[in-house]
């Protein structure tokens, strides 16, 4: 097993520049790990046994096993509810009478590891995208700043470099921010988006299933139905027919038992409550940057959180002095800068930008008077 998940270890390694943040990489390394994971072990059926079993009379089971595979298997709704052992041979299965309106065919498992192969990608994308247009710019201009431990003389000049960079490219950030919290929003229609689409691929049941299996011991006796037996059945029905010795056509009722819902139906329900919470967390970061955006009040605030040891002035300064752009490459900057560094850079920063205001106001001062 080891072997099989131990690839999946690249996605947990530590970023020693960090250009996102800790909800963005939920959805981005640690889902598409878990999806990963969990269609690699789906597929690799060593480990959860063969997955359609079928026993039936007067036909080479394996023929009877790869049909039913293949084509579809079914179950009848009706008989969830009735009482296993004296009316029902097994949850959903009873007589189906050729009812085809009554029957409740399953075919996803088929298609389960390529799903959530393709659902691993979809939660990648973002990330794709965002390493693509950031092109390394925070690294640039951290220059190894994250590690307090150099010489004082390189990092006095690295500082310096730093201060001169942000100085002379103000008010060009904009569209930096901006496509990153573009990728953060796609994140979260990302996770609705496929929601929706495991809701259709699972003939509406998706959506609930999270819930009901949690209010399924409160329900009456008479009128419990297990949901996970009910979305993922443990034994189904399957027709094969042939033709006889006279060339008659010959119906074959066939039961199958499918172990592969036994994991099925433990990783769906993980998926479900873990992108039930993923989308809370999402549409709640999505609140979070329209407060950054919209209430510029609470952006010193925040600059002095993630930083105590900058002064509370110099932070209101550097937030009201800066645009939203700006304020947001040295808001991550405070996350990747030595602590230390951090706060010479803003303070020297504020200083910088003070001064620059004050000689502003000079020039302007002096062309009124002229």
């Amino acid at each position: 097993m080891f072997k099989l998940l131990g690839g999946l270890k690249q996605y947990f390694k530590w970023q020693d520049i960090q250009t996102d943040n800790i909800v963005f990489r939920l959805h981005n390394t640690f889902t598409t790990a878990l999806l990963l994971a969990c269609s690699l072990i789906i597929t690799a059926t060593q480990y959860v046994g063969n997955p359609i079993s079928c026993i039936v009379g007067g036909v080479p089971a394996h023929v009877v096993n790869t049909f039913c595979w293949i084509s579809s298997t079914f179950t009848m709704p009706d008989a969830f509810r009735r009482q296993v052992g004296r009316e029902v041979a097994h949850p959903g299965i009873s007589n189906d009478f050729d009812d085809e309106d009554a029957k409740k065919y399953y075919t996803y498992y088929q298609w389960v590891c390529f799903v959530l192969f393709f659902q691993a990608i979809a939660c990648y994308t973002p990330k794709f995208i965002w390493d693509a247009v950031e092109g390394g710019l925070m690294r640039m201009i951290v220059m190894g700043l994250n590690r307090g431990a150099c010489k004082e003389q390189e990092k006095c000049a690295k500082k310096q470099i730093l201060l001169d960079y942000l100085l002379t490219h103000l008010k060009r950030h904009k569209i930096y921010a901006l496509r990153y919290w573009i990728c953060e929003g796609l994140c979260f229609v990302n996770i609705v988006v496929q929601l929706w689409l495991m809701n259709r691929f699972f003939n509406g049941e998706f959506i609930s299933y999270g819930w009901d299996v949690l209010n399924y011991s409160d329900q009456p006796q008479e009128q419990r139905a297990d949901p996970m037996v009910y979305v993922f059945p443990r034994v189904t029905k399957c027709n094969f027919y042939k033709y006889g010795a006279s060339g008659s056509i010959q119906k074959h009722d066939a039961m199958c038992i499918l172990p592969l819902n036994i994991v099925n139906e433990k990783t769906y329900i993980f998926i479900w409550f873990w992108f039930i919470i993923l989308a809370c967390f999402l549409a709640g970061l999505i609140v979070y940057r329209a407060v950054i955006i919209f209430v510029p009040s609470v952006r010193s605030q925040l600059l002095n959180a993630r930083n105590r040891m900058v002064p509370r002035n110099v932070a209101k300064t550097i937030s009201t002095s800066l645009d939203l752009g700006d304020w947001w490459i040295v808001y991550m900057l405070a996350r990747n800068l030595d602590p230390i560094i951090f706060k010479d850079v803003a303070t020297e920063l504020a200083k910088r930008i003070e001064l620059n205001d004050a000689d502003e106001n000079d020039q302007n001062e002096k062309k009124r008077m002229h």
